[in-house]
């Protein structure tokens, strides 16, 4: 028997088929039935469908309305965010000495499998989007809510990364471009930086050490004198920035705390997280607790030592970059800081942290390490699978091939260690769970896998049914699975699960 059984192909628009137990028949539901399809989270499961229809009519609504959610990201809670965490990326929650990812996939599973329902991830990073997106395709980083980029300069919400035109109204405030160019122009010790690197409201070069303070002395009369109100920024020890007073990552934090606050919607704690220069603005703002992490640099520590060394609620953390952000929620008590990856026990949970979330994170890291030949118990992980997949429960493939789960599961076994000594990692992203009937929830996210080939990664949908015998316990009765655009494996049979 193949892996991947080719004798039924279900059209795209097939609805998903939620299967009962044999003593009563299989239902039908449609994602788009349920109640809560309203957000643009729940907006992106069905429109897949929708907007490959031959009706214009329904594709243009469609992607309407995608477009006018997309600017309610950040309102996707009916009550404040649990948590929201600020971090900045490079050497903070990316660690480039890591080539294992280690720290930034525990932090994944952490975020996913725990906060990821109602809590908010804000990525706050000098990087320009080019740049952002680059590093995007490199590792292993989640979708964020919020991305803060270009030191500050912009802010745009989700996936499809909609701007805040409000601050960029902000921004333009006693703001010329031009005279800032022309200005630094005229040192010779500045070096513009790539093209990519500057922005609307950032002009940005390179500087060496040794010269930084001499030009950081002469430039704010310069810009005082033409009319500016400017601000500059020097970090890493190289990158020199120009930007509006009233940019910078802090400022920018600061606009979307009063946005959060003036809709009533504070988050009930702020963790923000750096390691270099411009980061210290982030824990400059009142209430927020911050974290610098272990390799944080000279010029950060130095100014905590001179602005904030009493601050309780600023701490210096003793792991690098992502772990130390794990470190820093258990520090000042923001809640569980537990990943999946440190322990696949789920009674290691509180039974109130214990969601399909953690159950499906929890899955995939098994199958990561089982395709690793990490697994102990190799027979184990097979009947753990059969214990959670309903008998008449049923798996759709990236390519469109349908199979009985328990049939799939039994193809499973000559895969075991195939991958090791090899690259082979595997996250979940965007994991949200939908009630879609009494007795029924839909979980929808992405999985991704990054092996020595490349990186792949498909749409998942998990339907689950509870157990009548066995409350807070679910039986998986179905999955879905459609391949994200760019990322199709290179053949049906390098996607196994």
């Amino acid at each position: 028997m193949t892996l991947i059984q080719r004798s039924i192909r279900p059209k795209s628009s097939d609805p998903v088929r939620c299967h009962r137990p044999a003593s009563s028949s299989p239902r039908v539901i449609y994602p788009f039935s349920s109640p809560r399809a309203t957000g643009a989270k729940d907006l992106s499961f069905f429109t897949y469908h929708l907007l490959r229809t031959e009706r214009p009519q329904l594709r243009i609504r469609c992607t309407h309305a995608m477009s006018s959610l997309a600017y309610k990201e950040m309102d996707r809670f009916s009550a404040p965010a649990r948590l929201m965490i600020v971090s900045d990326l490079d050497n903070t929650m990316v660690d480039h000495h890591d080539p294992e990812n280690t720290s930034l996939l525990r932090f994944n599973a952490m975020w996913e499998s725990i906060y990821r329902h109602n809590s908010l991830l804000v990525f706050s990073t000098g990087r320009s989007p080019t740049l952002y997106k680059q590093l995007r395709k490199e590792k292993p980083l989640l979708t964020p809510d919020i991305t803060i980029m270009s030191v500050g300069t912009e802010i745009t919400y989700g996936d499809s990364m909609v701007p805040d035109e409000g601050w960029e109204v902000v921004l333009n405030k006693a703001w010329n471009r031009n005279i800032a160019l022309e200005e630094a122009g005229k040192f010779p010790q500045l070096k513009l930086q790539p093209e990519t690197e500057q922005r609307p409201h950032k002009v940005s070069f390179y500087v060496d050490k040794g010269h930084a303070q001499e030009v950081l002395k002469s430039l704010p009369g310069i810009f005082k004198s033409r009319g500016l109100d400017v601000k500059i920024i020097y970090s890493g020890g190289i990158d020199l920035d120009i930007l509006p007073q009233g940019a910078g990552k802090g400022e920018a934090l600061s606009y979307l705390l009063k946005k959060f606050k003036e809709a009533g919607k504070l988050p009930l704690n702020t963790l923000a997280c750096g390691d270099s220069g411009n980061d210290a603005e982030l824990f400059s703002i009142s209430d927020v607790y911050g974290v610098m992490v272990s390799n944080a640099q000279e010029e950060l520590l130095q100014w905590h030592a001179e602005n904030a060394k009493g601050n309780s609620k600023i701490i210096h953390a003793t792991e690098r970059c992502a772990a130390g952000i794990i470190e820093a929620i258990a520090h000042f008590g923001l809640g569980p800081n537990i990943s999946p990856r440190d322990s696949l026990d789920l009674l290691s949970y509180k039974p109130e942290d214990i969601n399909p979330a953690i159950i499906l994170v929890t899955l995939y890291i098994a199958y990561e390490r089982w395709r690793q030949a990490a697994a102990e118990n190799y027979e184990s992980f097979i009947q753990s699978l059969k214990t959670i997949c309903h008998p008449s429960g049923t798996i759709i493939h990236p390519s469109g091939v349908e199979q009985s789960l328990h049939e799939w599961i039994d193809t499973l076994r000559p895969y075991y260690g195939d991958k090791q000594g090899k690259k082979f990692l595997v996250w979940v992203d965007r994991a949200f769970t939908s009630k879609i009937g009494s007795d029924t929830l839909l979980v929808k996210f992405d999985k991704w896998e990054l092996t020595d080939e490349g990186r792949n990664g498909c749409v998942t949908t998990f339907v689950l049914n509870s157990k009548p015998d066995s409350p807070g316990s679910f039986s998986l009765v179905h999955i879905h699975q459609t391949w994200l655009e760019g990322f199709a494996a290179s053949t049906d049979d390098a996607w196994i699960f």
